[in-house]
C-alpha cells in the first residue's frame, strides 16, 4: 500500500506506509530525549524505530558532563544501513561534519527536523558551523522544522532577523524551502499552550491544549517524533501534528500526576 504525503507548501514524496520512522540524533544516558526517547515514542504509537546515532552523551535531567560526535562516516553508514523508511525525524546533530553527512545521504521520506541547538541544560550542542550548513544544506530538504521559541530566536540571530520578529524569521525559513514551520508554544506564558503550523500562501493553523504545571524533559523529541510515526501511517501533516501534541499533553499530564502522588 503507498500514500502520498502531499501536505500543500511541503515536498511530495510516495512511500510505503510501514510505519518505519528513521530517528536520527544524539543518545541521552539518561533516556530522557535522544534517540531512546524517539524509539520510545515511536513504538508506543505503534511504529517501527530505525536509530542512527550522531553522539553520546552523559546527561541527567540538570546536566550535560560529555559529549562524544561519532564520526560522520558512522552516521551515513548507520543511515544506508536502515534500508528504506516511511519518515524521518532528526534532532541533534553536533557538528558541521554530521549535518553535512545527514544532509547528503537522507532517505527519500517526509522528514521533521527538531533543531536542537542547546540542551535544556544550557549544554551547547551544535557548533556555529553546524548551524550554518543546517540552515544551507540540510533546511532545503526539510518537510517540518519544529522550533521551540527560543530555538527560533537562535535561528532568527543567525539570519539576520530582529529577535522578536517571529513572522519574518518563520518566512525567511521558508524561503530556503523549508515546507513548513511548527512554532512550539511551550515556552510561552497563558493558561493554553498553542503551537502554530506555518506554510507557503496557506492560512496558519493553531494547535492548541491546556497548559500543564509539570516538569518533563524531552518534550520536543516526543512531538516531533510522534508527528513522523504518524505521517509514516499514513496521516496528513494537520492530522499527524494534531494526534502528536495530543499524545505529548497525554505525557505531560502523566508526569504531573506522578510528581503530586502522595508518597507512602
Amino acid at each position: 500500500m503507498c500514500c502520498a504525503w502531499a501536505s500543500p507548501g511541503c515536498h511530495r514524496w510516495r512511500w510505503a506506509v510501514s510505519g518505519a520512522v528513521l530517528c536520527i540524533g544524539g543518545l541521552d544516558s539518561s533516556g530522557g530525549a535522544g534517540v531512546l526517547r524517539d524509539s520510545a515514542t515511536v513504538h508506543a504509537l505503534g511504529g517501527t524505530a530505525r536509530v542512527a546515532v550522531t553522539a553520546v552523551t552523559a546527561q541527567s535531567d540538570h546536566a550535560v558532563t560529555a559529549v562524544h560526535a561519532v564520526p560522520s562516516k558512522v552516521v551515513t553508514d548507520q543511515i544506508d544501513i536502515a534500508g528504506p523508511v516511511s519518515a524521518v525525524k532528526i534532532g541533534m546533530l553536533g557538528t558541521v561534519g554530521i549535518v553535512e553527512a545527514v544532509a547528503a545521504t537522507l532517505p527519500r521520506a517526509p522528514c521533521v527536523l527538531d533543531p536542537v541547538l542547546m540542551s535544556s541544560s544550557g549544554h551547547m550542542l551544535l557548533d556555529d558551523p553546524g548551524v550554518t550548513a543546517l540552515l544551507e544544506r540540510l533546511l532545503p530538504k526539510v518537510d517540518l522544522l519544529t522550533p521551540n521559541v527560543p530555538e527560533l530566536v537562535a535561528l532568527a540571530h543567525r539570519l539576520g532577523v530582529p529577535e522578536g520578529d517571529h513572522s519574518a524569521c518563520v518566512e525567511r525559513l521558508l524561503q530556503r524551502g523549508c515546507g513548513g514551520v511548527l512554532v512550539k508554544g511551550g515556552h510561552a506564558q497563558g493558561t493554553a499552550s498553542v503551537d502554530h503550523l506555518y506554510r507557503r500562501d496557506i492560512p496558519v493553523v493553531a494547535f492548541t491544549a491546556p497548559r500543564i504545571d509539570a516538569t518533563l524533559r524531552g518534550t520536543g523529541c516526543r512531538l516531533a517524533s510522534a508527528i513522523a510515526v504518524h505521517i509514516a501511517q499514513g496521516a496528513s501533516l494537520v492530522d499527524a501534528i494534531t494526534a502528536a501534541k495530543h499524545h505529548v499533553h497525554g505525557e505531560l499530564v502523566l508526569a504531573r500526576d506522578v510528581a503530586t502522588q502522595p508518597r507512602l
